[in-house]
């Protein structure tokens, strides 16, 4: 095995949106970074957030034992240094001993083990617990070492590490039953305040042992939409923004003052079909919604066509032409043959949920694949939810079809083992597995060779694609806006916003 070592459009026309602007904070010291996004965080318990707007939140607050870098790397966090042993089994940290949590106590390996542990308990419902079932010990020979034993070769490991879904917290915290109530984690800024959709306040942490921040704090604006932070830009009452709404983004650089960010990201649209519900619980139906679909007009009419189609897949190192993908073609024929064969040739009834505001075109995307469905006789009935109880609803299986936005991964195990395996903690979301699927995901979870694995998710992808449990949309862009005299920000694939600690303010 390898061994790792690191050293360390609005004129007159928005009137609203300008009205909006007034939830803006004064102006702040030079040194206090602005920022404003359209939605907040539901929770401030890392280890089971799923929402895109908590972990924006969190990532500036927690730390996992190491990060992806912009290029997909593994790079330090928590961790200096790690190793695998020989055979694969034993994965060993050497911890930063600078490293310190924002209350002071520094980060050991007893803080890590009990956040492994959190994470395995399945009473903690983790988000990304079936990442790390491979885990059958962890010792702690000494403060800053911390020793994984596992039941097997797991390759993708450490890329689940790097996710703040595996955020350390203190192990007090965790005795205490305040993860969630509180946020105390080891990363570069402090939450010294959270008024729930409305702002935050983060203040730099001093001690933090990456290095030194940009900004002495963050102000976070929870502004009503993304008009209305365009409109706050304009009028430099806000820095630097999150952009969801492509509509918004493309509006930036016709701003001279302002700065636009895009990125692809590994994110990726999706109609997740359940099929715990009748009648998709019938394969041809799902593959006759598969073949209804036209992926690139909804993502032209959706999106602007700010990205591009997708399979499953969408990492650099295994996405593969999904034209060679079943039914990516759009078929209406084929369709409705599909449809009669499994019995519905007049079609059917479903209700599709979607969140308001996460991402901005949910809405947009289930008008044109209602319009696509009908076409061969699926009434679609779209129900839009506010974006808490939506992921209540998601993460319940309670839907019919669901418009999503999901966190994609540098690694194809570390991103789907929890929705396709029989283990997955998140299957309820999913309703589907099949043997195929669960024995290509552990495949390729202990395949070594890069060529092997490579050709492993490609079967995966085409056997996933083909029996249609969701219908993969495409993949879009992160954006950011700033003020021209905001440096340093580094955008990343996975719409990670932690380039935040470098970020410097020019006077």
């Amino acid at each position: 095995m390898r061994r790792h070592f690191a050293g360390k459009m609005m004129s007159c026309i928005a009137l609203a949106a300008l009205m909006g602007v007034a939830t803006v904070s004064t102006p702040a010291a030079a040194a206090t970074l602005r920022l404003a996004w359209s939605q907040d965080a539901t929770g401030l318990d890392p280890h089971k957030q799923t929402a895109f707007s908590s972990l924006r939140l969190l990532e500036l607050i927690y730390e996992p034992l190491v990060r992806l870098d912009s290029n997909l790397q593994i790079a330090p966090a928590i961790a200096q240094s790690w190793d695998f042993s020989a055979e694969g089994k034993d994965l060993t940290f050497k911890l930063d001993p600078k490293a310190k949590f924002q209350n002071g106590a520094a980060v050991t390996s007893a803080d890590v083990k009990a956040s492994f542990q959190r994470i395995l308990d399945q009473a903690t419902g983790a988000a990304a617990r079936a990442n790390f079932l491979s885990i059958s010990s962890i010792d702690t020979p000494d403060p800053t070492t911390v020793v994984f034993h596992l039941s097997q070769p797991d390759v993708p490991i450490l890329t689940a590490m790097s996710n703040i879904n595996a955020a350390i917290v203190p192990a007090a915290d965790i005795t205490a039953g305040t993860i969630g109530t509180k946020a105390i984690g080891s990363g570069p800024f402090k939450l010294d305040s959270w008024v729930p959709n409305s702002k935050e306040v983060l203040s730099a942490n001093k001690d933090w042992a990456g290095g030194a921040v940009g900004v002495d704090g963050i102000n976070v604006s929870v502004l009503p939409d993304e008009t209305a932070i365009l409109a706050a830009m304009r009028t430099k009452q806000v820095d630097f923004a999150l952009l969801n709404d492509p509509l918004v983004a493309t509006l930036v650089p016709k701003e001279p003052s302002l700065v636009l960010t895009r990125t692809p990201v590994l994110s990726y649209n999706v109609l997740q079909l359940n099929p715990a519900h009748k009648p998709m619980d019938t394969l041809a139906v799902r593959q006759a919604i598969s073949c209804a679909i036209d992926r690139q007009d909804v993502l032209d009419t959706a999106a602007l066509g700010e990205g591009k189609v997708t399979g499953p897949l969408t990492m650099p190192a295994y996405a593969a032409d999904p034209s060679q993908l079943f039914c990516y073609k759009r078929d209406v024929e084929k369709a409705k043959k599909l449809m009669s064969d499994a019995g519905f040739a007049n079609g059917f009834s479903a209700t599709v949920i979607a969140a308001t505001g996460e991402p901005p075109t949910a809405a947009s995307e289930a008008q044109v694949i209602q319009a696509q469905l009908a076409e061969i006789g699926i009434k679609l009935d779209i129900k839009l939810m506010e974006l808490n109880v939506y992921v209540d609803a998601w993460l319940k299986g309670n839907f019919d079809m669901a418009v999503a936005l999901n966190g994609g991964s540098a690694d194809p195990y570390t991103m789907y083992n929890r929705y396709w395996t029989k283990n997955g903690n998140l299957q309820k979301v999913a309703n589907y597995t099949d043997d195929t699927l669960d024995s290509l995901l552990q495949k390729g979870r202990a395949e070594t060779d890069p060529a092997k694995r490579k050709a492993i998710f490609a079967d995966f992808e085409k056997h996933i694609a083909e029996v249609s449990p969701w219908v993969w949309l495409y993949t879009s862009y992160g954006y950011t806006a700033a003020q021209k005299n905001i440096e340093g920000f580094v955008p990343s694939p996975t719409g990670s916003l932690f380039g935040l600690s470098k970020v410097s303010i020019k006077s």
